[in-house]
């Protein structure tokens, strides 16, 4: 049996810092001076049982739901059972993220490490890169479709859910609908993939229930189609356009993708459409 998972509570840790504004100055004229909130980032390292894996750019909130999401979407863990504790550190503008996580896991990672350790100045070489970039992934049950009068109005419903990027703007969201089709949960970042990676943390913390649906407001690539999957949500909502290599994958495993666009009713595209009948 797995030890039982503790969570330090991150705003112990990092309290939020106050509100203030950048100051700037029109360029045209007259050359007008005012402040605007801009959207904070920070540099966070993430190491397992002591060893470092990670360093990326994040917005500083949510962060233990953060490296929770990240250690299961990236295939670190199996389950949030496999993580024992998560511990942030802040030094300036630089925070730590100290995970333990079960000697399984732990093992599993060393031979990633051992197998990806050929790199290059563009990027990972060799075949494990490509079955990094392209996994085998356990596909999902097929869940109905969610009820389209819970996509109506989301896009405004989004905004209002966006508390940081109203503050500040240029920042990516993830969210949660629930089975009644309210927002549950949101979640805000620089980056779309922690966006993501965040609202899957969130959800995992808390025990939520699988009923409803996921929304991001990024472009709809590749890798969140692997998070989705792996996280076991069953369908994902983009506000943009989603690949055609996304497509493929959604409806291989079984993944619920709809396109809310701006002016039009939604699109589901996986799983795909009846085939249209020929007309004699």
């Amino acid at each position: 049996m797995p030890r039982a998972t503790h969570l330090s509570p991150v705003d112990a840790v990092l309290p939020t810092p106050p509100v203030s504004g950048y100051a700037y100055r029109e360029l045209d004229e007259p050359a007008d001076i005012a402040e605007a909130v801009l959207a904070e980032e920070c540099a966070l390292a993430i190491s397992y049982n002591g060893i470092s894996h990670a360093v990326m750019m994040v917005s500083p909130s949510a962060l233990e739901d953060f490296v929770t999401g990240f250690s299961l979407s990236s295939d670190l863990v199996q389950s949030i059972d496999e993580i024992y504790d998560i511990v942030i550190h802040r030094a300036g503008a630089a925070i730590s993220a100290e995970v333990q996580i079960s000697n399984r896991a732990f093992w599993a990672l060393k031979q990633q490490r051992r197998q990806l350790a050929g790199t290059s100045g563009c990027g990972l070489c060799g075949v494990e890169a490509l079955d990094q970039a392209l996994p085998t992934l356990t596909p999902l049950t097929p869940t109905p479709l969610p009820p389209a009068v819970h996509l109506q109005g989301l896009r405004e419903r989004i905004n209002e859910a966006q508390r940081l990027a109203r503050q500040s703007g240029a920042l990516h969201a993830a969210l949660f609908v629930d089975a009644d089709g309210a927002i549950e949960l949101c979640r805000e970042d620089i980056g779309r993939h922690n966006a993501l990676d965040k609202l899957i943390g969130a959800l995992l913390r808390s025990g939520h229930a699988s009923a409803g649906f996921a929304v991001v407001t990024s472009r709809c690539s590749l890798e969140l189609i692997h998070k989705a999957v792996r996280a076991r949500i069953g369908t994902l909502v983009s506000l943009s356009a989603p690949t055609a290599l996304t497509v493929q994958w959604a409806r291989q495993h079984h993944l619920n993708l709809i396109h809310l666009p701006h002016h039009s009713a939604p699109r589901v595209y996986s799983p795909a459409p009846p085939a249209r009948e020929q007309r004699p």
